[in-house]
């Protein structure tokens, strides 16, 4: 007969093996749902080529297409962080998931650029609403510093796998089948991590008093949506480009002050940006996605228009970046708890600016080695760097603005992928495209990836693991 001190120890080994598990499901849960989000993203860049051929549309056109998912994204962002924390971070992951599929079948069934635009924007919302609950559920369910560190290092190298997956999937799928196939494919996934949720995910919230603000959404709307008008339009419409500029200033401007009257209950509690660290990391994400996502729109569409690839090929030439991406971020937890945090989200960051100067300078070789080098060097830095900038950003902050944190840093990385397809994209446009133009867009998103390492590298303070 068993002592009750060995039941107790057994009741309390049952319910830690009970825990790990439900942990384990939880943490395949939000993976899947970083996978749909960033599949999407890889695939779409393939997929530009046959899409314009198909709809008859021009550059400018698949800069929207590209950047309404990316664009709505990142306004929704904010709010996404916000109802996570109000209404339930699994109620809001749930529902973003279900709205992400319904998006998709539209993109898929989509007959004109303008219905595919609705149904990319209607895909950001989607992600808007659940990758950062996903972050924010991570943030409430890993306690333990060194631990959430592991996590965050396994959702960043879903990242990567998303980008080695998407590449090879949709170089084959638009290949054998069309472009609207890469839509159907992510639909499955999403269903899946939808299933999951409930069996999973504990349900957790924390309004601490604050409320959803729509005037501040409407204002942040505002600001990003003529931000990246500008950009995409500046080289066919200066004067109107110029007023929407203009405009971006003065509804940030308001927004500013909205937000400050509004403390603590505001949308974006401006106090959040009292850490230094928390303002780093936001700006080194910004710079670390306005170059990538620069390169995985201009890259494959100068190889596909210059005849240089196919489809699949091009998909292939990708994946170096992808696998390095996908195989260093699991290790990014580690390296940081030996080198610390900032100097692996600062490196990381340097690594990449040096694989984008590279992927410029050669530019115009015949060769394509020292272009597959400047991507796995971007890779690299892209694994070194993202875990433990989501690390610093989220930690940097009490647990019940989880959800406002987690929002925030996408949101600066969706901003940065934004902003980096609508002016590189622009410049690529404004040099007739081809590898000229495909020189200097790169060459100015590894100037900004660099200042941005340099601003990193004076906000975010020393520390090994926060």
């Amino acid at each position: 007969m068993k002592s009750p001190n060995n039941l107790n120890d057994t009741k309390k080994l049952n319910e830690t093996n009970k825990t790990t598990q439900h942990h384990r499901l939880a943490l395949i849960t939000l993976c899947l749902a970083v996978l749909v989000a960033q599949i999407d993203t890889a695939i779409i860049n393939l997929a530009t080529h046959s899409i314009a051929s198909d709809l008859n549309i021009g550059v400018s056109t698949l800069q929207w297409i590209i950047d309404s998912y990316n664009l709505v994204y990142a306004i929704f962002l904010l709010t996404g962080g916000l109802l996570a924390d109000l209404y339930g971070r699994r109620f809001i992951f749930m529902i973003g998931a279900a709205i992400f599929t319904i998006a998709s079948l539209i993109c898929a069934a989509a007959p004109s650029a303008f219905i595919l635009i609705i149904g990319r924007s209607l895909a950001g919302l989607g992600a808007a609403l659940f990758i950062p609950a996903s972050l924010a559920i991570i943030r409430v369910t890993w306690l333990e510093a060194t631990e959430r560190g592991r996590i965050l290092g396994i959702w960043a190298a879903c990242n990567g796998l998303a980008f080695v997956i998407g590449p090879t999937l949709g170089g084959l799928l638009i290949s054998h089948f069309s472009w609207r196939s890469i839509f159907i494919i992510v639909i499955p996934i999403s269903i899946a991590a939808l299933a999951f949720s409930p069996i999973s995910i504990k349900e957790s919230s924390d309004p601490q008093g604050r409320q959803v603000d729509g005037l501040a959404q409407i204002l942040g709307a505002v600001s990003l949506g003529s931000l990246a008008f500008a950009a995409i339009q500046f080289h066919i419409a200066p004067k109107t480009a110029i007023f929407a500029f203009a405009l971006a200033l003065i509804t940030l401007f308001l927004f500013i002050r909205v937000e400050a009257k509004k403390g603590s209950a505001a949308l974006i509690p401006l106090d959040i940006f009292s850490s230094s660290s928390f303002r780093g990391a936001m700006i080194a994400t910004a710079g670390m996605t306005f170059g990538m996502y620069g390169v995985l729109f201009i890259l494959p569409l100068t190889w596909l228009t210059t005849g240089q690839f196919s489809t699949a090929m091009a998909g292939v030439a990708l994946i170096p970046m992808a696998l390095v991406f996908a195989i260093v971020s699991p290790f990014s937890s580690t390296l940081s708890h030996h080198y610390g945090l900032r100097t692996m989200a600062i490196g990381g960051s340097a690594i990449i600016s040096s694989g984008l100067f590279l992927i410029s300078a050669s530019a115009n070789f015949q060769s394509i080695i020292f272009t597959e080098m400047g991507l796995i060097l971007t890779g690299l830095g892209m694994g070194c760097a993202t875990g433990p900038l989501m690390n610093i950003a989220i930690s940097s902050t009490i647990a019940a603005r989880s959800g406002t944190a987690s929002a925030l840093i996408n949101a600066a990385r969706m901003f940065g992928a934004t902003i980096g397809v609508a002016i590189l994209g622009t410049i690529f446009t404004i040099m007739n495209g081809g590898t000229n133009g495909l020189q200097l867009a790169i060459l100015i998103g590894g100037i900004i990836q660099i200042i941005c390492t340099i601003i990193a590298f004076k906000t975010i303070r020393h520390t090994s693991m926060l």
